[in-house]
């Protein structure tokens, strides 16, 4: 701890039961290091920020402790916002595709190993790490079930984009949350109503111009969003934008892939630095003794 309150900044990415026990000491004080923290541990605490630079960079201004999101929440978020400063959004319905990166090495380890089973020595691939084979299969379940029939990692959804956003806490907000067997990159569905009636020229342009997002969107030649061409990428890509025939004229619908080890985690904690240093959290930060 002593060591690491000597740092500007730290970037912690281990779980939640360290940085429980750790990141608060190294941050505390005059002297304390920055942490940024990529685990859950502090996304719920209301004194924490929980950021996504493009969305809420300066509330980093007079902290030392920042969460890092959900995977998830930080890649689809990345397309939402942009509409909501637009539009105004009144629900978002989201159904997740998640590669196997979001379960780390080992998830990754566990599809490719099982799927050269299953394709060269026709061998039923084994399930440690997810709750059945993911190779050939898709799954219906991330993380544990609540009370409610959703799991956490669908609640996290809910929780991190009132937050970040800064909605009401019975802002209506709905995941299904669903593990498919590609390697990385997430992908998303998401339904949106909105306040005002759409244009969706204008929700295109308006993705097209926001920093951190792609548009990716010609049906003439076949181009969308999907996680072959996300992965690696920093951007996230939109695409299949359309308006949404359940709400009509104040609703649209549209896909979204984004690479969750870039955006999803790592990209999104160096850019939270970044912002701090631009808006002078960073420099307010650095007072060491």
């Amino acid at each position: 701890v002593a060591a690491a309150r000597e740092c500007d900044v730290i970037f912690l990415a281990v779980s939640g039961d360290f940085a429980l026990e750790h990141a608060e000491a190294i941050s505390a004080g005059d002297d304390g290091a920055v942490v940024i923290d990529n685990s859950s541990a502090f996304r719920y605490k209301p004194n924490i920020p929980l950021v996504v630079p493009e969305i809420n960079g300066e509330c980093t201004k007079g902290n030392k402790l920042i969460a890092n999101p959900n995977c998830t929440t930080a890649i689809g978020l990345m397309a939402i916002w942009p509409l909501h400063q637009l539009f105004g959004l009144k629900k978002i319905i989201m159904s997740t595709y998640q590669a196997a990166s979001g379960a780390g090495q080992p998830g990754m380890d566990e599809l490719t190993e099982g799927t050269k089973q299953e394709l060269i020595e026709g061998k039923k691939a084994p399930n440690k790490i997810f709750a059945y084979p993911l190779p050939f299969n898709v799954i219906p379940q991330i993380d544990k079930f609540q009370e409610n029939g959703y799991t956490k990692e669908e609640m996290k959804v809910t929780w991190e984009s009132r937050k970040i956003c800064g909605l009401a806490e019975d802002f209506p907000i709905s995941c299904s949350a669903i593990r498919i067997p590609t390697i990385r990159a997430h992908s998303e569905v998401i339904i949106v109503e909105t306040e005002k009636p759409v244009d969706i020229e204008a929700a295109k342009a308006a993705l097209a111009a926001a920093p951190g997002v792609k548009l990716v969107d010609d049906p003439e030649t076949l181009s969308y969003p999907m996680p072959l061409t996300a992965t690696g990428q920093y951007d996230v890509e939109v695409g299949r934008v359309r308006k949404s025939l359940v709400f009509g004229d104040n609703g649209l619908e549209f896909f979204v892939s984004g690479d969750q080890l870039l955006r999803g985690a790592a990209l999104n904690a160096v850019l939270v630095a970044e912002e701090m240093q631009k808006n002078g959290a960073l420099e307010q930060a650095a007072v060491k003794v």
